[in-house]
């Protein structure tokens, strides 16, 4: 089943990422999937985006919803029929919207659980937090606009870190059974800016039987606003070899 384009506004989009042994990602994701790495590590995070205006394509903005919403994920390379792909493999997603849980993987690509998120904001400053329905997810981010990224970050700078990120628009998320479903961000503006992470906690990269100590490391956050984009279904990826998340 192919989904209609949506189109809408991304408000505020933030990329918070951390670098990860390599072969403790490779463990967590299915084939074909392998981890892209950026100096000899593996790239993984959650991307906390509010979405306005969002509509199938060709309908006016005045008909756009709006909402809070989180992606767990990972960078990620494969071997597909064109050759090698990149992009991101999308553990989970979560949304403030009752619509978008329930008609997610149905009427558009991507189905998504149901969270409460809260969120301040001032002129240079951002706080993020969300509780799942399930109570499986939960994730607090707290930060400041900054000029630059941490001089710890895998990343030699902002403008490296905004092209590897660029490059990840096609998500796959799993359907079962070996086959995954293709979502791709396609932004009219690319821009970014560095985010000082204050403080960050995550029920995923912080569960030490996922990733044991040393496993894992917060690297930097990214900053993103006022773009807009669509969301375009990339059909299916199939593979006979496809691992449950372990």
């Amino acid at each position: 089943m192919r989904f209609p384009a949506m189109r809408g506004r991304i408000d505020r989009r933030i990329l918070l990422n951390y670098r990860v042994d390599p072969e403790r990602l490779a463990a967590i994701l299915p084939a074909p999937f392998r981890p892209k790495l950026q100096r000899g590590m593996g790239v993984a995070g959650i991307c906390l985006i509010r979405i306005v205006e969002l509509r199938p394509r060709g309908l006016p903005a005045l008909f756009g919803l709006r909402s809070e919403n989180a992606a767990h994920r990972a960078a990620v390379e494969w071997d597909g029929p064109d050759g090698l792909g990149e992009g991101v493999y999308v553990f989970r997603r979560d949304s403030d919207s009752r619509l978008n849980a329930c008609v997610g993987g149905r009427l558009f690509s991507g189905h998504q659980e149901l969270a409460s998120f809260t969120v301040a904001e001032e002129s240079e400053r951002v706080s993020v937090a969300l509780v799942s329905r399930d109570n499986k997810v939960r994730m607090s981010l707290r930060g400041r606009l900054a000029s630059a990224l941490p001089p710890t970050s895998i990343f030699g700078d902002l403008g490296e870190a905004s092209s590897f990120f660029e490059a990840g628009a096609i998500g796959y998320s799993p359907l079962g059974a070996g086959r995954f479903e293709g979502t791709e961000l396609r932004c009219r503006s690319w821009k970014v800016s560095a985010l000082e992470v204050e403080e960050a906690r995550s029920s995923l990269f912080d569960d030490p039987i996922r990733f044991p100590s040393g496993a894992v490391s917060l690297d930097h956050a990214l900053h993103m606003s006022d773009i807009d984009h669509e969301w375009i279904d990339r059909g299916e990826l199939c593979c006979d070899r496809a691992l449950p998340l372990r």
